[in-house]
């Protein structure tokens, strides 16, 4: 799949996929027919990751030509995404253990690493396993059903740490979530939901690729791996209170369609991109670079200010771009849990301890959709109308 890292590239992509998001998503959806042939799938994760299009211009489209029910699992596709979201947003411990467990295991010389370094490469033996490797390497992307026969095999199959693997796939993927990636490795070993773990099979691999892996001596049994419980939900934080007047708008990688959040009332004076490297693939770090240019400059545009793209930006540089337009008020999108929130958080502090005041701008799609994320996703679809 080629990925073009603008706008006006996301709906486009929405447009071309709206028709076929009825019955022949349903039917269709689940077959991984490989690189170059994805037209059973929407192309719209990457785009929804980074806010390139938003979830209600998603929604409504599908609904608009998809009455009724005949979009529904479509629907509920995004609707994960947003509940993966509001469960880590109400348990960030859960983001802040994964790092660390991560540092931990990077760190180590377990028997376990050589089969480590084997995966990394391709060299495992087993054919669908090592193809998705280069796949995923080369093109930045694996069907959704690829990714969990992926997390199988790695985590029941060749015994390595799951968050090794959630790790990787952060790395590579053009639409790596911090949230939807490593909560579905979280559930494909069992710690998710608290003793469901997925277990790939040979015969489900063939019959949804076209039989084209064998994929022999995988694991016949995923017994759920050992860890902390999950910790109870906490209470959404409160939004940061809206600023009025003559404010700057920052732009960071979470939220990159700055035109259709709610500003009405407010003078944007100026405009800055967070830019953010995050030693992911190259491929990845340009396209997010990209994405963040094409977005400050429809900022620009919509506002008629000047739009500046800090590359990689520090909290001095932020505060340096605030005093060059005289501004003491800065709105923001608000970023989820993950490493833009991180980012965002510093600069934040600094900004604050200058007298610059920061409030962060939480679209009506969150705010409705994370407070119900306290238990299992069904409870949550009960919960949450899109």
């Amino acid at each position: 799949m080629l990925f073009t890292p603008t706008r006006a590239a996301a709906l486009a992509t929405l447009a071309a996929f709206v028709d076929r998001a009825g019955r022949d998503y349903a039917e269709t959806r689940n077959f991984d027919h490989g690189p170059g042939e994805r037209g059973n799938v929407s192309g719209l994760s990457l785009y929804l990751r980074y806010r390139l299009v938003t979830e209600d211009e998603v929604v409504a489209a599908v609904r608009a030509r998809h009455p009724g029910q005949a979009a529904d699992k479509f629907v509920q596709e995004v609707i994960w995404r947003s509940y993966w979201k509001g469960w880590l947003e109400l348990r960030p411990s859960v983001w802040t253990d994964y790092l660390g467990d991560v540092a931990r295991l990077e760190g180590q010389s377990g028997g376990w690493r050589r089969d480590y370094e084997r995966a990394l490469v391709g060299r495992t033996g087993i054919d669908c396993f090592d193809a998705w490797i280069a796949e995923l390497a080369e093109h930045g992307y694996l069907h959704n059903h690829a990714r969990m026969w992926f997390a199988s095999i790695w985590i029941f199959t060749l015994n390595l740490p799951w968050q090794l693997g959630a790790a990787l796939f952060e790395h590579h993927l053009f639409d790596g979530d911090p949230a939807s990636n490593t909560l579905s490795w979280r559930w494909v070993a069992g710690l998710q939901t608290v003793g469901k773990t997925y277990l790939a099979t040979a015969g489900n691999i063939a019959r949804y690729t076209g039989g084209r892996f064998v994929s022999a001596g995988l694991a016949t049994q995923a017994r759920p791996i050992a860890g902390p419980p999950v910790p109870p939900a906490g209470t959404l934080a409160a939004a940061d209170p809206r600023p009025t007047g003559r404010v700057g708008l920052l732009i960071g990688e979470d939220d990159l369609s700055p035109e259709t959040l709610d500003l009405g009332g407010l003078e944007i004076a100026a405009v800055a991109g967070l830019g953010q490297t995050r030693g992911r693939a190259a491929a990845v770090e340009t396209f997010v670079r990209d994405a963040l240019d094409d977005a400050c400059g429809r900022a620009a545009a919509a506002w008629q200010v000047p739009a500046t793209a800090l590359t990689d930006a520090t909290p001095a540089t932020v505060a340096k771009w605030a005093s060059a337009h005289g501004l003491d008020r800065i709105v923001v999108a608000h970023a989820p849990v993950g490493p833009g929130a991180q980012h965002l958080a510093e600069i934040t502090q600094a900004l604050q301890q200058q007298g610059i005041t920061v409030s962060r701008i939480r679209r009506p799609w969150d705010e409705r959709a994370w407070p119900h994320a306290t238990r299992g996703y069904f409870a949550f679809r009960e919960r949450f109308q899109a």
